[in-house]
C-alpha cells in the first residue's frame, strides 16, 4: 500500500479516535492519536494476517502470521479503529465504544470475542512478557513470522518490563519486535518529572537489545522506513526494541503535546474542532 494511502486511512483513524472517546465521554485519545501511524502502518502495510480466519483470530500460536500485542492497552481506541478498518469487526461496532455489553471495553478484553484480541491488556508492565511468550511458541513450532509489542514510556517504570528485558536476549528471543511510544507524556504530567527513564537506549542496549530509534513517529513514510530496517535487524540473535518518537494527541492541535488529554474526552466544540482538522477517507461510522 502507497504512502499516501497509509496516510488517508491514519486520518480516518484519528477521526474514529476522537468520535469514539466523544461518544461515551470516557477513554484515552492523546495516546492513541500518537500511536496511530505505528499501527495502520503495521496492519496495512507490515504486517502478514490472516484477518479473515475466524479460528486464527483467536488462536495464540497465530501459526503463519505476524502477531501483535498492545500492552498499554488505554490506548485501545486506535486498534479497534485498526482492527475495525481491516475488516476484524464491523465498522459500526465502534460506536459502542466504552458502553454496556459492548466487545470493545475501555482496555481490551478477551471474554467478549472480539476478533484480533488474544489478551487482556491495560494493567502496564504485562505485555512484553506475553509477547515473548508468543514468540518463543513461534520457535517451537518452526514458524518464522513475527512478533510486535507496543508500549508506552511511562510503562517503563513497572519492574516486570526489566524481568522481560533481561529475559529476551538471554534466550536469543530474535523474532520479537518490541516498541516504546516515546511521547514524553503520563497521566500525571511528564514522564522527565513524574520519574525519569532516562536514558533508555543505553539501557536496553546494557541488557543486550538491538535498539533503533524511528525519530519520526507521526511520519508516515518514516514508520514504514523505521519498520523495514526493524525486521531487517531481526533474526540474527537479538530482540529489536525501536524507541518511536511521538507526540501525544497528534493531529489535532489543541491535544498535542499536553498529558492532560492522556484520558480526558473532547466535548461538543472540541470534537468539531478536532474533526474540522482531520480528513473523512473511508467514511465515518
Amino acid at each position: 500500500m502507497e504512502i499516501d494511502q497509509l496516510e488517508k486511512i491514519a486520518s480516518q483513524v484519528r477521526r474514529d479516535i476522537v468520535r469514539m472517546v466523544h461518544g461515551c465521554q470516557s477513554g484515552h485519545p492523546g495516546g492513541s492519536l500518537g500511536c496511530t501511524d505505528l499501527l495502520v502502518a503495521l496492519y496495512f502495510h507490515q504486517m502478514t494476517l490472516n484477518e479473515q480466519d475466524e479460528e486464527a483470530v483467536f488462536d495464540m500460536d497465530g501459526a503463519g502470521e505476524d502477531l501483535f500485542f498492545l500492552s498499554n492497552g488505554h490506548i485501545s481506541p486506535v486498534w479497534y479503529s485498526v482492527l475495525a478498518r481491516k475488516g476484524y469487526f464491523p465498522v459500526s461496532e465502534m460506536a459502542t465504544f466504552r458502553k454496556l455489553d459492548s466487545r470493545l471495553q475501555g482496555h481490551p478484553t478477551t471474554h467478549e470475542g472480539l476478533p484480533g484480541i488474544r489478551i487482556a491488556s491495560g494493567s502496564l508492565g504485562q505485555g512484553m512478557s506475553v509477547a515473548l511468550g508468543a514468540a518463543l511458541a513461534k520457535r517451537l513450532n518452526d514458524d518464522d513470522h513475527k512478533v510486535y509489542c507496543l508500549m508506552g514510556d511511562g510503562e517503563q517504570q513497572e519492574g516486570q518490563v526489566w524481568e522481560a528485558a533481561t529475559f529476551a536476549p538471554h534466550h536469543k528471543v530474535d523474532n520479537l519486535i518490541a516498541f516504546i511510544d516515546l511521547n514524553g507524556q503520563q497521566i500525571d504530567g511528564p514522564t522527565v518529572k513524574v520519574m525519569d527513564n532516562r536514558d533508555l537506549r543505553a539501557k536496553y542496549e546494557a541488557f543486550g537489545w538491538e535498539v533503533m530509534d524511528i525519530e519520526q513517529g507521526n511520519d508516515m513514510a518514516a514508520v514504514v522506513k523505521g519498520l523495514a530496517e526493524a525486521k531487517g535487524k531481526s533474526g540474527h540473535g537479538k530482540p529489536v526494541m525501536v524507541l518511536l518518537h511521538t507526540g501525544m494527541g497528534y493531529g489535532v492541535d489543541f491535544m498535542m503535546g499536553s498529558h492532560k488529554w492522556h484520558g480526558v474526552a473532547p466535548n461538543d466544540e472540541q470534537l468539531a474542532a478536532a474533526l474540522d482538522q482531520l480528513e473523512e477517507s473511508l467514511g465515518d461510522y
